[in-house]
């Protein structure tokens, strides 16, 4: 009986900050985050092995931005390195005005987007400006205390990433490469980011 009511009390728990976690943070209309990525290329740099994985450094990269979406992957082939995506929106996609206007949504490692109305007639951000100014990220925590930062990320908060944008190598051969420009879209548009140091606000 006993063992019963603690299982029920930790089920509650749980749910309970899983609910928190799914509330998003309201900010006044305005632009939050004015300044954007920014990227250093790397020529050549020593390798990553992260458990079955070796990655291949390409850039140093460091974001902040407003959390659009997070979305937890369990089961797919890179869960186990890349447990949570988030997608990010910087310049106009940080601003509560434009986003009342989009619809975002996670599925599959890749983030969504779609207007409510006309982008030219509703709030004149184009497609252009949406696609250059936020991201889908794939985050792969350095250590714990960053896997911690990540993992209560909400929608609405303010999150500092940096680290390296890197290659993913798995031991039996299987890969996938990190963006490099923020102006591209599909399937490899995503960053891959080896973050070294995380902060939310």
């Amino acid at each position: 009986m006993h063992l019963a009511l603690i299982a029920l009390f930790a089920v509650a728990v749980w749910w309970g900050f899983d609910d928190w976690q799914r509330r998003e943070i309201d900010h006044a209309p305005g632009v939050l985050v004015s300044v954007e990525p920014t990227q250093q290329n790397i020529a050549t740099a020593q390798s990553i092995k992260v458990g079955k994985y070796t990655l291949t450094p390409r850039a140093t990269f460091s974001v902040t931005a407003r959390v659009l979406a997070s979305e937890r992957y369990r089961l797919d082939r890179m869960a186990d390195l890349i447990p949570r995506d988030v997608a990010l929106g910087w310049g106009p996609m940080s601003d509560s005005s434009v986003l009342a206007n989009i619809d975002i949504s996670q599925s599959g490692r890749f983030y969504f987007w779609r207007p409510r109305a006309a982008l030219s007639e509703t709030y004149k951000t184009s497609m252009e400006t949406i696609i250059a100014s936020s991201s889908n990220m794939h985050l792969i925590p350095a250590n714990a205390s960053v896997a911690r930062i990540i993992d209560r990320a909400r929608v609405g908060h303010i999150i500092e990433l940096e680290g390296q944008l890197v290659d993913v190598r798995a031991d039996n051969g299987w890969q996938i490469n990190t963006s490099l420009s923020r102006n591209d879209t599909g399937a490899g548009a995503c960053e891959i980011i080896y973050v070294e140091r995380a902060t939310t606000r």
